[in-house]
């Protein structure tokens, strides 16, 4: 039963630097979103060293790192489809 649904699946993509470059965009750009959209970024525990990061809290980098990878993901399958990566 799982052969005819693992039959029309595609090829996953193997990790290489070019993957690992978009999904690092990827996060940079949630990050400067989130920076922009979330109302008090520096509410809850704080980051070891917050300078680094912005200011931002743990909660608020938790939450623009996962925005990131989902789109990250996205941009990474839409790319390995188009056959950019």
């Amino acid at each position: 039963m799982l052969a005819p649904l693992l039959a029309i699946a595609p090829a996953t993509l193997t990790w290489s630097p070019k993957v690992g470059l978009v999904m690092i965009v990827c996060n940079v750009i949630a990050i400067v979103i989130g920076k922009a959209a979330i109302k008090y970024p520096n509410e809850g525990a704080q980051l070891p060293n917050p300078s680094f990061f912005g200011g931002m809290s743990h909660a608020s980098l938790l939450a623009t790192t996962s925005l990131g990878h989902v789109i990250g993901m996205g941009a990474i399958l839409g790319l390995a489809t188009r056959g950019v990566l």
